[in-house]
């Protein structure tokens, strides 16, 4: 397990992915559809380790893509079924996404019909849905909130009315953030409120992500029975697609101290960043854990951990130690899977973080790729 890894057998920086905890994920996740029915998508947005996909494709009906790039890299490397979901396809777009997808989403009533004639010359091959905003919010962060006013995401009830839906089998609806399966439930009491016709009409559903289904406090029973109604109700296929429920807790972020410097207080600068290699801890925002810390003043020594670029607000956080850090001195970010390597820039000419595996079980560590100026350039 990730706790057991060594982080000084690793390059600095690193991310350090998990393989007995993805699978530990992979097989909550296989035991939700083999109990409610469900297929579950793995969406690359969150999450796109290629080198794992082989051990997370045993578990998963296939990936969904929001760019030609996702969705060709779905299809090459995961296989299986290949959902598409994206604000707007312009033409080239499409010429590259429909051959490789089973099915795919449009984001309003005008995309589909722009794009309607490509898709039917697909046959029966290529299912197609259509987005919903059921104007029902249930995330706190106004960034992350796809049904917030003035979204430019999905289509609400009196936006659907006159539309021709002749070829559209599915809907898709997405409004969570790293959820608990109560805050679906409102979600769905909601659609059904608005769309439950519109749902008796179609051939299956997509629930979108922000399903935190591998979290301890997830209640994957009421999940499964919201799941069941709903099949059994409409004669349904329904989908998932949790990007951060496959790699919540299978990976770690490795960092360097490279220097301590003051200014009314001890400030630790490191070899990662903030902005360039986890930017949700700015965009969210939010204080990741770090290995053996605590919160500032709770151990004896504190420390402002600073990044490695000249954005003067470049901050992970406050954080206290037991022991005072030194120069040299790995320190160790968690749950550091999702929404970080997918995110990651170059500003600065900040290196990127090598990407590493880490079996517990086997002992063993496969550094899988490091970057270098080549990426930068």
């Amino acid at each position: 397990m990730l706790d057991e890894l060594d982080p000084e057998t690793v390059p600095s920086p690193c991310y350090v992915i998990g393989l007995d905890e993805l699978e530990a994920n992979g097989e909550v996740l296989a035991g939700v559809s083999e109990r409610s029915g469900a297929r579950i998508l793995l969406a690359l947005k969150a999450y796109g380790a290629f080198s794992t996909f082989p051990l997370i494709s045993r578990y998963l009906a296939g990936a969904s893509g929001s760019s030609p790039n996702e969705v060709r890299l779905a299809a090459e490397e995961f296989g299986k079924e290949v959902h598409a979901c994206a604000p707007a396809y312009s033409e080239a777009d499409i010429e590259e996404i429909l051959p490789r997808v089973s099915h795919i989403t449009f984001n309003s009533i005008s995309q589909w019909e722009r794009h309607r004639d490509a898709v039917r010359a697909c046959g029966d091959r290529v299912k197609v849905a259509i987005r919903l905003n059921p104007e029902h919010s249930e995330g706190t962060t106004p960034i992350y909130d796809p049904c917030a006013p003035g979204s430019r995401l999905g289509v609400s009830a009196s936006g659907l009315e006159g539309a021709s839906l002749d070829g559209v089998t599915g809907f898709h609806f997405h409004t969570l953030c790293e959820q608990n399966s109560d805050a679906l439930e409102r979600t769905v009491a909601v659609i059904e409120e608005r769309f439950g016709e519109r749902l008796r009409a179609a051939e299956w559903v997509n629930l979108g992500g922000g399903h935190l289904i591998t979290s301890a406090e997830y209640d994957v029973d009421r999940l499964c029975e919201i799941i069941v109604r709903l099949r059994e109700r409409y004669d349904l296929r329904v989908y998932l697609e949790p990007g951060e429920a496959i790699a919540l807790n299978a990976g770690v972020l490795v960092a360097t101290v490279q220097d301590i410097v003051p200014n009314g207080r001890s400030i630790a600068i490191l070899d990662s960043s903030a902005t360039a290699h986890m930017p949700d801890v700015l965009e969210m925002p939010y204080r990741p854990v770090v290995s053996g810390a605590g919160e500032p003043g709770e151990m004896p020594h504190t420390y402002r951990l600073g990044g490695a670029t000249c954005l003067a607000g470049d901050v992970i956080g406050d954080y206290s130690f037991s022991e005072p850090l030194r120069v040299g001195q790995r320190v160790v970010f968690e749950d550091m899977a999702h929404y970080t390597m997918v995110k990651n820039t170059t500003f600065n000419g900040v290196t990127l973080p090598a990407i590493a595996t880490y079996s517990g079980s086997r002992g063993e560590v496969e550094v899988v790729r490091e970057f270098g100026y080549g990426d930068f350039r």
